[in-house]
């Protein structure tokens, strides 16, 4: 499996471990960045270049999921999701990461580098490369509507909101 890896300065050094790791697993790891340490780095070029990457595969036809990783995986998540077509999910734990793909079919997973340890970070990114989408009509229908929303700016059959500029 192909999988996009992007971070900032938080990041960086579970990151390296991580694309090791990914690679010694058989795994084709492609690098957003950054190449460098710089403290003051932003993250949101790098989270949105390994969304971009992953989106674009996954159009193509090629099994491929991201990880991006900050200080706490929030900004991460929220500049992962500005691609139309990611579906990225903060991961704290095993659970979320099997849920995240399980429920909701994310392609990314944002961690926290800051709140956990290496060992832990690699057991979330490998159980969310295993955990399969179960496929349940109902979990594809709300990622459907999501990504209805998302072309559209609505949901058929369901009132959404509109607030004046």
């Amino acid at each position: 499996m192909r999988i996009h890896v992007g971070t900032d300065h938080a990041g960086l050094e579970f990151s390296r471990d991580l694309q090791q790791h990914l690679r010694d697993a058989g795994h084709e790891v492609v690098d957003h960045g950054p190449q460098s340490y710089d403290p003051v780095d932003d993250y949101p070029s790098f989270c949105i270049n390994t969304a971009l990457a992953v989106v674009h595969d996954q159009q193509h036809g090629i099994e491929t999921l991201g990880v991006v990783f900050g200080g706490s995986g929030n900004g991460e998540q929220m500049a992962a999701n500005k691609v139309r077509g990611a579906r990225a999910a903060l991961v704290w734990n095993h659970d979320t990461a099997l849920l995240a793909r399980q429920h909701n079919d994310a392609n990314l997973i944002a961690i926290g580098a800051r709140q956990h340890s290496a060992e832990v970070v690699l057991s979330l990114v490998d159980a969310f490369i295993a955990e399969p989408f179960s496929g349940e009509e109902r979990h594809a229908r709300r990622i459907a509507q999501l990504a209805e929303y998302e072309l559209t700016g609505g949901i058929a059959g369901h009132v959404i909101d509109v607030y004046p500029s």
